[in-house]
């Protein structure tokens, strides 16, 4: 099967053209692994996690709250 559009110009402001795919011009527009990400930082996904659980803390005495004065 031919692409139809394999003839088309580029697009106005698109100096690569439709058909290219990154692989040139030393860029990867597939977001490939040129190098391996870095440690995981603990630190961080700790506090991330613990702040996760104060705002379910925070939400449950919400809860709690409105359980406690149904009237209002």
């Amino acid at each position: 099967m031919s692409d139809p559009h394999a003839s088309d110009p580029p697009m106005e402001g698109d100096p690569h053209g439709l058909g290219d795919h990154g692989e040139t011009h030393g860029h990867d527009d597939h977001a490939h692994d040129e190098e391996a990400l870095g440690p995981t930082d603990w630190v961080a996904w700790g506090a991330g996690a613990l702040g996760v659980v104060a705002g379910i803390i925070v939400t449950w005495a919400f809860v709690l709250a409105r359980i406690a004065q149904p009237g209002t």
